[in-house]
């Protein structure tokens, strides 16, 4: 090879190295922006945005499905949009603003465009300042309580809706259809986990 030769091929790797860091750079952009794949009833998009980086920040994917794997964040729209009468709609609607604000105020951004540690630390703060349910009785409260706020609700439907889905049901947490066959004297030991209806 003569000298020509290799000063063009060092000038070209040393191009195709440049291009390929920023088109990597551009590709990884991409990719942090949050995108919906499916269309709200009644969350707007930054709305359905803050859910989903919320319910994925709570129940991340690892060695099993996350939040998002098993549509966590669709459910709990049904939720707000089918359930919650207009007053609820008006008062969760305020209560994200009101998130995504504080988010604002601390990082500069939203909580779907914090990075992984803002986001942990947000949620920290969020767990230590939200009022704690009080104790109840067959789902009725025996004490006083004050309402849990934003987080500790939608943190609530979250793992609600996460352990009520089909594929957690069945192919995480130990599965027992109903009905099964009765047996009427069974030792306890014989039973074990059983977590899913």
């Amino acid at each position: 090879m003569n000298r020509r030769d290799a000063l063009k091929n060092t000038a070209l790797l040393g191009g195709t190295a440049a291009l390929s860091t920023s088109l990597l750079g551009l590709l990884q952009s991409c990719q942090a922006q949050a995108r919906l794949d499916w269309e709200p009833q009644f969350l707007s998009t930054a709305q359905a945005q803050l859910v989903g980086a919320l319910v994925d920040t709570i129940l991340p994917t690892t060695d099993t499905p996350g939040a998002l794997d098993v549509n966590v964040d669709v459910f709990i729209d049904l939720v707000f949009h089918k359930m919650y009468d207009e007053a609820g709609q008006k008062q969760v609607t305020t209560e994200m603003t009101t998130f995504d604000e504080d988010c604002q105020s601390k990082f500069g951004k939203v909580f779907a465009d914090l990075d992984g540690e803002q986001k942990t630390t947000v949620l920290r703060e969020a767990e230590a300042n939200s009022p704690k349910s009080g104790r109840g009785v067959w789902g009725m409260s025996v004490e006083k309580t004050e309402p849990v706020g934003f987080y500790r609700s939608l943190k609530s439907l979250a793992v609600w809706a996460y352990c009520s889905s089909e594929e957690i049901g069945k192919n995480v947490l130990n599965y027992d259809p109903i009905p099964g066959p009765y047996q009427g004297c069974v030792p306890l030991s014989d039973v074990g986990k059983v977590y899913s209806l």
